[in-house]
């Protein structure tokens, strides 16, 4: 039984008839609709008519687009859905998860390093009130993963860190700030990613602990997650052995599945021991994580018969769709299983009032919330709170052009990747901030010579009085590791100079480079790299203010030469 007038939907008896009357009236192609997400990734009406000539989606997705083209986007949608949609965005870092224009606050690391709750709850006002202003109303966040593996490619800057306490804090904060402005919150991605070093974009990965560490870490945030009232939880393509033995003793290690495709974790663990009474969706069903433990025929109706009640998107939109349906012919999906997970989804619409029409917001009328100026004061005071001084060599900051006349500037940048991706351009932007303050800098070239023809050290240590670097290298969906790979010849841009000239190393989106660069004395994290995090680094440099973030999680990479 679905508790409806319970957590986390608490529907009074019309919205309850709203959900049950609604129900009475679909046929089962239309059921079977509403358990489909779809991704919106242009942001057309070209591409939602095609995803309508094939069903009527439950809801989809909205990547980054422009404001304006994300409110036509949303008006005609309304036009073509007898049930409102829900309308989901990647609000994880601010509004720019929806609209290119709005805010970022900061990476949820970020905003773990100020070790303040109320400014995850300021993360989930922006991405509410920016989101909300142009249709959204369901927050892909918040992300409660732990970030305990250094190595992982995915997790980092995306988590709030490697503390349960402070992600507990944090998760909720989001939770009740985004669901009190009328989105409903995804706590993501169940049961729990950051453990393994493998990313579940390209393969089943696995979180390790025992049921009791998992209990009291994981099991404990997302406790007290549902608790605060989330009225969405996104599981992963991440599997838990420890708890799926213990759920079923009978399991064999070759068929444990992930949280996705596996009864165990989303009905057992999930729904039965921790008491989740929310909408189940599943993470993008287009990862490998997903796509690997079985064909996909017998994957998507098995998704939704193990206790999904939301499929995330298709890799052939008419072919997943024949496939859910004949899941149900065949009894895969039984009609309870179906009613239960569509009943779900329309209870969460009406949680959200979503049966009641509204107006929407005209373009003018929505670009005065989004990167409004308090939202931009909140990205620029969370910038100051957050920018952490690893470590330092004495005497070495504040820097000034009276000091370091001339500066050997050595950027490091990734290439842009499809999504969680690197800000192109930052490393030339940030040596012209330098320059703004007078400095005379130079571009590290690397030589072109080998031993015995390179130019002497002395090149370098007579010309410059101090070496920047800056890394901007974020993590992204589809690689395997976010590692610096060194410049030719022999690891030309090292930095080899540490004892000769003060050195300053500096990264903008990933926290764990003093793996790569030990021996580096002092070392600033930011987090993230948009301007106002470029310009408070300056500041911080300069000594106008003070570094006053702390470390959200093992910046030394559990290593003992990273300290030195």
């Amino acid at each position: 039984m679905i508790d409806l007038k319970g957590r986390p939907f608490f529907l009074n008896d019309q919205e309850i008839d709203w959900v049950k009357n609604t129900l009475a009236h679909l046929n089962t192609e239309e059921k079977i609709g509403q358990l489909f997400c779809m991704n919106i990734k242009s942001g057309t009406a070209e591409e939602a008519t095609r995803i309508y000539q094939v069903m009527k989606p439950g809801a989809v997705m909205y990547r980054p687009v422009k404001a304006e083209n994300a409110l036509t986007l949303t008006e005609f949608l309304d036009g073509c859905s007898d049930i409102p949609l829900l309308i989901a965005a990647n609000l994880e870092k601010g509004g720019n998860g929806i609209v290119e224009e709005g805010t970022l606050l900061q990476a949820p690391l970020g905003i773990a390093a100020t070790d303040d709750p109320s400014m995850a709850e300021k993360l989930g006002i922006i991405c509410a009130k920016e989101g909300a202003a142009v249709g959204c109303n369901w927050a892909f966040a918040p992300i409660i993963d732990i970030d305990y593996n250094f190595r992982n490619p995915i997790t980092n800057t995306r988590t709030f860190g490697s503390d349960p306490k402070r992600v507990k804090e944090m998760g909720v904060a989001y939770v009740k700030a985004v669901q009190s402005l009328g989105l409903a919150a995804s706590i993501k991605h169940f049961p729990g990613d950051g453990m393994d070093e493998r990313d579940q974009h390209l393969v089943s990965s696995i979180n390790s602990l025992s049921c009791e560490e998992w209990e009291n870490t994981y099991g404990a945030i997302y406790k007290a997650c549902i608790e605060a009232g989330a009225l969405t939880c996104m599981v992963g393509h991440i599997m838990q052995p420890a708890w799926s033995k213990r759920l079923d003793p009978s399991l064999k290690d070759e068929d444990i599945l992930p949280a996705s495709l596996s009864k165990e974790l989303k009905v057992g663990l999930l729904r039965e021991k921790l008491g989740f009474n929310g909408m189940i969706a599943t993470d993008a069903t287009t990862m490998a994580g997903f796509t690997i433990p079985m064909p996909r025929e017998k994957a998507v109706p098995e998704a939704i018969a193990s206790g999904a009640d939301m499929f995330l998107f298709t890799k052939n939109a008419g072919e997943d769709f024949e496939y859910m349906k004949a899941g149900v012919r065949n009894g895969i999906i039984t009609a309870e299983r179906l009613d239960e997970a569509v009943t779900r989804i329309l209870a969460t619409k009406a949680a959200l009032k979503l049966y009641r029409k509204k107006e929407r917001l005209s373009v003018e009328e929505a670009q005065k919330i989004i990167g409004c100026p308090e939202h931009q004061e909140w990205s620029r005071e969370c910038a100051d709170r957050s920018i952490t001084l690893v470590k330092e060599e004495q005497g070495v900051l504040p820097i000034s052009p009276s000091r370091y006349p001339k500066i050997l500037y050595y950027p490091i940048e990734s290439e842009q990747g499809v999504a969680y991706s690197v800000k192109a351009g930052v490393c030339s932007h940030f040596k012209q901030l330098l320059e703004d303050e007078g400095f005379e800098v130079d571009t590290f070239i690397p030589p072109q010579s080998f031993e015995g023809q390179m130019n002497p050290e002395t090149a370098i240590t007579e010309k410059y009085g101090l070496i920047v670097y800056l890394a901007n290298m974020s993590t992204k969906s589809n690689q395997t590791a976010v590692r610096i790979e060194w410049q030719q010849p022999m690891g030309a841009n090292v930095p080899s100079f540490v004892n000769q000239v003060p050195t300053i190393f500096i990264s903008v989106e990933n926290p764990y480079h003093l793996l790569d660069v030990p021996r580096v004395k002092t070392f600033i994290n930011a987090y993230n790299s948009n301007d106002h995090v470029l310009n408070a680094i300056i500041d911080k440099l300069m000594g106008r203010s003070a570094f006053k973030g702390t470390n959200p999680v093992d910046p030394f990479c559990g290593k003992w030469d990273t300290r030195l």
